[in-house]
């Protein structure tokens, strides 16, 4: 058996990252040569461990920046002045666009693919609208919708 370390996740093998026992011809044969694994030498174990911990700080780094966003967002709720007709109903809609430019003018940037919104809001009322900022962090904002006098 042949020591390797995996460069990408391979499926019934493993994941990227993962040192594991392979036959040498599936080795040399197929896993280097398509650069999905490297020889688990000492050198590429090092390497490997270092790559990790960069992941790790990263991945960290921007869970601060999510949860210090999310904090900005958790209190702040949007107001939309909008043309209705009788019945509550609106003209048009306020959609994540409409939505990612309001955070804009309080300051704060937000792609609007983040903002989830089930579809276009098209009646007056207060919704709650999700935000994915992170895979663990999801903050909520409300938004007025209200009549234009």
């Amino acid at each position: 058996m042949t020591e390797i370390i995996l460069q990408e996740d391979v499926e019934n093998l493993g994941a990227a990252g993962d040192v594991v026992d392979v036959k040498p011809g599936y080795a040399r044969n197929f896993l280097i040569p398509r650069g999905l694994a490297r020889r688990a030498t000492e050198g590429n174990l090092k390497r490997i461990e270092e790559e990790r911990r960069r992941r790790e700080k990263a991945a960290s780094r921007e869970r601060e920046a999510a949860e210090d966003l999310a904090g900005k967002l958790e209190g702040l709720s949007l107001s939309f002045s909008v043309r209705a007709g009788e019945e509550g109903r609106l003209f048009g809609s306020v959609t994540t666009s409409d939505i990612a430019e309001g955070l804009a003018e309080q300051g704060l940037d937000v792609d609007r693919r983040i903002l989830q919104l089930e579809e276009p809001i098209k009646e007056l009322g207060v919704y709650r609208v999700s935000v994915d900022l992170h895979a663990e962090v999801r903050p909520e904002l409300k938004i007025w919708v209200v009549a234009e006098e």
